[in-house]
């Protein structure tokens, strides 16, 4: 068994301001989280990413802001460059280059990207390459054979299922333990489970990043119209609980488990936070810590 469960978190450049008050409470108050989960990485884009994808990433703090942060704490950053319709033209990106250039170097952890395009893979490989790698869940992968060649590639050192191969436990107990290390599950994703455009919608953003002008993906979920909710998440059946990585996922040999919600607003991933990481008694504290205002009016 793996005694130590690590947590992908959203919104490296999104949620700076969050994390700037959360990442002292989580190191200076171990007693208020789960002795056995740590912080594995946190993932995200700035705004006018080219190389983006997944999301559009936003964010008013600098580059150099976000990296001194991640690195007083050693924690590993990832930057999402998963668009999936890059071409040559793309890879001198002025933005995206000088992103690689600051993060490569850490004086205190290895950073990481997660990618789709083998393009920008090789170009990064050889440009920059102190760099780790990522395989993007936005490929969209749903036959485990082809997920286990994504596992056995050596170019990753991790890779993101689909959620919906999620609780496949008849392949998933098959891998072997170096292959197991290597799969990072996304825990809290709200998409329709039958989802037949979740590809197209990915594609949308890959071009809403290349600045191309193009119309918003309607999602056909039925319930679309509700946006992102943490309750109906629970009810996909590719939701992974805490009680699923104690019991199933620990027990099973698997450590790694991305949270989705760079698009989303800080207090719900807050909200995630407590879920995943805060022992219930401290949840009421951390948040008392965390919120900047006790006065705040919600209406």
């Amino acid at each position: 068994m793996n005694n130590k469960a690590y947590y992908h978190l959203p919104g490296l450049f999104e949620f700076y301001e969050l994390y700037r008050r959360f990442l002292p409470l989580f190191f200076e108050h171990r007693e208020y989280f789960y002795e056995w989960c740590e912080i594995g990485s946190i993932y995200g884009a700035p705004a006018d990413c080219l190389w983006g994808g997944g999301r559009v990433g936003f964010g008013d703090n600098t580059p150099k802001e976000v990296y001194d942060l991640m690195n007083k704490y050693g924690i590993s950053s990832r930057l999402t460059f998963s668009n999936s319709l890059l071409q040559e033209k793309h890879l001198n990106d002025y933005k995206c280059n000088k992103l690689c250039e600051l993060f490569e170097k850490s004086d205190s952890v290895t950073n990481g990207i997660i990618i789709y395009s083998k393009l920008l893979l090789n170009y990064i490989k050889n440009k920059y390459p102190n760099f780790y790698f990522v395989s993007s869940t936005t490929k969209v992968i749903l036959d485990f054979d082809v997920l286990l060649n994504e596992i056995r590639n050596e170019d990753f050192k991790y890779v993101v299922p689909d959620f919906r191969l999620n609780k496949d436990f008849d392949n998933l107990t098959k891998l072997n333990q170096d292959e197991k290390n290597k799969v990072e599950f996304l825990c809290n994703e709200c998409c329709n489970f039958g989802c037949n455009d979740r590809k197209a919608c990915y594609e949308n953003v890959s071009r809403k990043c290349l600045g191309e002008d193009c119309d918003d993906h309607i999602c056909s979920s039925p319930n679309s119209n509700e946006g992102y909710r943490f309750s109906s998440a629970m009810n996909n059946p590719g939701f992974i609980s805490v009680k699923d990585i104690v019991n199933v996922y620990m027990p099973m040999g698997f450590s790694n488990f991305k949270i989705e919600g760079r698009s989303l607003g800080s207090a719900l991933i807050l909200e995630f936070i407590l879920y995943y990481m805060t022992k219930p008694e401290y949840q009421l504290r951390v948040r008392e810590e965390i919120y900047l205002d006790n006065n705040l009016d919600l209406f």
